[in-house]
Order: structure tokens, then C-alpha cells, then sequence
């Protein structure tokens, strides 16, 4: 089933000189781990955020399970999607357990269904209940944090999760065990992920596609083997070769 469609798909901002995202045109099915890669300005934040409407779109169309997003009210459109940011965003003055309710809460869910699910959601992200929930934020590591933020992002338990560079501000070793991680969960859940980054290494590890963008247009859009293989373009070719590069001096290093 099509989790995600958009059809020509423009955005402008005041005062830039090209379009943020230049008649976009894609189709995401439900349960694919997309990755958007590219470098900064190239429209992948602006792509992601049309989704939840954090941006409109100046022409063309958003539809999410064969509904035009426009036609859905736009707090309920939020509350539906799980959004994931590198900076976390977390509430400092709330405990974890009141962090990851936050929706729920909203919602009005019943007492014990909210305890059960917070207990759920931390096993999910590796963390223990009793150990974690009457902490603070301030009182976790980075990694942690972000954790704790695909948590509350999976509270409600969207159908699509939108995550922007969530682990950019993640030391090496911690980014990978998350993106290990993150990669487990999307397995158990079939959820369809749609992840931000300026990572080649992370956007062909995570992607089962993967959106290159560049000036705001779609470059290519393939699995990773496809796009190491035929490169569509010059900027494709310079990206798999600069990565290349990388993995030389390693070579030549080691």
C-alpha cells in the first residue's frame, strides 16, 4: 500500500534563490526505511517537514494512505505521525515516564494503558523501566536522550516516523549502536520511517531507498546497490566517490 505520495511538489522560500523543493514527484510504500541524503540547503528538511505540515507546500499535492494531508486537520496530522529531531526536545522539568506520555495524555488515554505503554517503549529502545522513568533529562547521556525521544515519538504508534538528523549531535560510537538499534526496531514494527541525513554511510546502512537531493531536486531515488551501480548523475557519481576516498585512508591508515 502507498504509506506516502507526493505530486509536483513545490517550495519557495522568501529571498532564496532556488526553490527549496523543485516539483517533487515520489512514492513511498508503507513499511520502507527511506533515507534523504544530501548536503545542507539541498531541500531534504524542507521534504520531510511538508509531511507534517510544518511547511505547505506552494503547489502540488501531500497524500498519506490515499488522503490529501490538506483535507485532515492539521494537530490530529501531527499527533498521528511520530516527528524525531536531533536537538530531542524533551521537557527538562518532566520525568522520562511524563516525557513519553505526553500524547497519550493528550489523548486521554486511560491511566494503565499509559503505564504499560511507557514500560513497552523503553524495553523497545534498551532502556529499563524502573531504572529510567523517574529520571529527568538533564540526568541522561546524549544517546540516551535521543532514546527517549523515539519513544515518545512511537507513544501513539504512528504509521509513519519522520526523523531529522536525529543522532547529527551523537558521538561515532553511540550513533552507531542507534542506528543498529533504530534499524531492530523498524524490523519489529513495519513501521514506514522516513530519516534525514547528511550521512552517506548512514543513508545507505539505514535506507532500503534512499532520496538524494540536491537544489532541492530528486537526483535519484533506488536502493543503495542500484545507486552505488548507476549512479543517475555527476553530483551521485561525487558523493559515492568522496565516500570512497574516506574508505581508503582507512585502508592506507590500517
Amino acid at each position: 500500500m502507498k504509506a506516502i505520495e507526493f505530486i509536483n511538489v513545490s517550495k519557495k522560500f522568501s529571498n532564496a534563490k532556488y526553490k527549496a523543493v523543485d516539483n517533487v514527484d515520489l512514492t513511498i510504500e508503507e513499511g520502507e526505511f527511506i533515507t534523504i541524503l544530501g548536503s545542507s540547503g539541498s531541500g531534504k528538511t524542507t521534504l520531510l517537514k511538508m509531511i507534517n505540515r510544518l511547511y505547505e507546500p506552494d503547489k502540488g499535492s501531500i497524500v498519506l494512505f490515499n488522503e490529501d494531508i490538506k483535507k485532515i486537520d492539521v494537530v490530529k496530522l501531527r499527533r498521528s505521525i511520530g516527528y524525531v529531531i536531533q536537538q530531542v526536545g524533551l521537557f527538562p522539568h518532566m520525568t522520562i515516564a511524563n516525557n513519553i506520555a505526553t500524547v497519550p495524555k493528550l489523548l486521554k488515554w486511560d491511566k494503565r494503558e499509559i503505564e504499560k505503554r511507557i514500560d513497552e517503549l523503553l524495553h523497545l529502545v534498551g532502556l529499563e523501566p524502573n531504572e529510567f522513568k523517574k529520571r529527568y533529562p538533564s540526568q541522561l547521556s546524549g544517546g540516551q536522550q535521543q532514546r527517549i525521544g523515539l519513544a515518545r515519538a512511537l507513544a501513539v504508534d504512528p504509521k509513519i516516523m519522520l526523523l531529522d538528523e536525529p543522532f547529527g549531535a551523537i558521538d561515532a560510537i553511540n550513533r552507531m549502536k542507534l542506528q543498529d538499534e533504530l534499524l531492530h526496531i523498524h524490523g519489529g514494527l513495519k513501521k514506514t520511517f522516513i530519516f534525514v541525513t547528511h550521512d552517506i554511510n548512514e543513508a545507505f546502512k539505514l535506507g532500503s531507498r534512499v532520496i538524494i537531493m540536491d537544489k532541492g531536486r530528486i537526483c535519484q531515488f533506488d536502493t543503495p546497490r542500484n545507486i552505488v551501480k548507476n549512479p543517475a548523475d555527476e553530483f551521485v557519481s561525487s558523493l559515492i566517490s568522496s565516500s570512497r576516498n574516506q574508505e581508503r585512508l582507512w585502508e592506507e591508515l590500517g
